[in-house]
């Protein structure tokens, strides 16, 4: 164990004004709500964004899987503590008065909570409340649904003066280190800005999609968004890459965002970025559509894309495309 450093009177007072000056006053509150009243806010206006409990952009899809989601529903059942959920009173730039509850963690249970009163849901894979395997809301008794209804959820409300420096300091320190929180999903919560929104949209691409393999559960991980984020990272930054990912990663996805909210032609930059992912696809597509593809003969299917294979194919093709953009491969003679 390395000898512990000497801390002085002189160090100690300037920690103490560092947290001084650092920490922000954060009004909040402790509410409960039955579950019913819940999953209400957060249904009603859903379809054209004004429900009253509201999941912001930044915030993840729901990652949990049945079984998950099962055992959620089970803990509320049988009565067991449930994690806080926080939301933070906002305000939207167009109206000043909507007072809207934005959630900050706790999406994943509220999603669940709708599912399964609107019977969108069945139960698996139960332990403690086996009977209830198969079973869905509406297959409850009477008495059941009601109590379940009835059942309170707590929350931790910030007040209308938290900033979204605050919210989303908060969601980061909520997350980090969780373990169902993958480090795609918590650079969504923390990086958010154009450059992401360019990564979200580019992931969904139909083209890509086709080209790679992806099973469910890793459209889940937010595997999709991470490989065309590893694509910009090593074709435009592998000279400063140290062999620790994650850390790359993040540092480019930060210094990216700055880079394209500084530019005073944020959408030509953004196109061509855009541009360039769609030329390496297109390459792809014409002369190697296999490529990125791992079949296994054993299972006549496919394995997933790996992300190795990917970075290093898509990234390779694309600086050749750079030095010359009607890049024709050679045909190899084995003669």
């Amino acid at each position: 164990m390395p000898k512990k450093r000497k801390i002085t009177n002189e160090m100690k007072d300037a920690a103490e004004a560092q947290i001084r000056e650092t920490k922000k006053p954060v009004d909040y509150n402790t509410i409960e709500y039955p579950i019913e009243v819940l999953v209400q806010k957060y249904l009603d206006g859903i379809d054209d964004d004004t429900n009253e409990l509201f999941i912001p952009d930044y915030q993840r899809e729901i990652t949990w899987d049945e079984e998950h989601q099962s055992k959620f529903i089970e803990s509320v059942l049988l009565g067991l503590p449930i994690p806080y959920i926080f939301v933070a009173d906002i305000s939207s730039e167009e109206d000043k008065n909507d007072a809207r509850l934005e959630v900050i963690d706790g999406t994943q249970r509220i999603r669940t909570l709708a599912q399964f009163i609107n019977n969108q849901l069945e139960l698996n894979n139960l332990e403690k409340l086996n009977e209830l395997n198969h079973f869905t809301f509406a297959d409850l008794p009477l008495s059941r649904q009601r109590r379940f209804k009835r059942s309170t959820i707590r929350m931790t409300q910030l007040t209308e003066e938290a900033d979204e420096e605050v919210r989303r300091d908060l969601f980061e320190r909520i997350n980090t280190g969780s373990v169902e929180l993958n480090k795609m999903e918590k650079r969504r919560g923390i990086h958010p800005g154009a450059f992401l929104n360019l990564i979200e949209e580019l992931s969904q691409d139909k083209q890509f999609r086709k080209l790679c393999s992806f099973s469910d559960a890793a459209i889940r991980r937010r595997d999709p968004q991470e490989y065309v984020l590893r694509f910009f990272a090593f074709l435009n930054n592998y000279h400063n890459f140290a062999g620790e990912v994650h850390n790359f990663l993040d540092k480019y996805l930060k210094q990216c965002n700055k880079e394209v909210k500084k530019s005073d032609k944020i959408d030509i930059k953004i196109q061509e970025m855009k541009n360039e992912f769609n030329l390496m696809l297109g390459f792809v597509e014409k002369y190697c559509p296999d490529v990125f593809h791992v079949f296994v003969k054993t299972k006549d299917d496919y394995k997933p894309t790996t992300r190795i294979k990917f970075e290093s194919v898509a990234v390779g093709i694309a600086l050749a495309l750079r030095e010359s953009k009607h890049l024709v491969p050679k045909i190899i003679s084995n003669k």
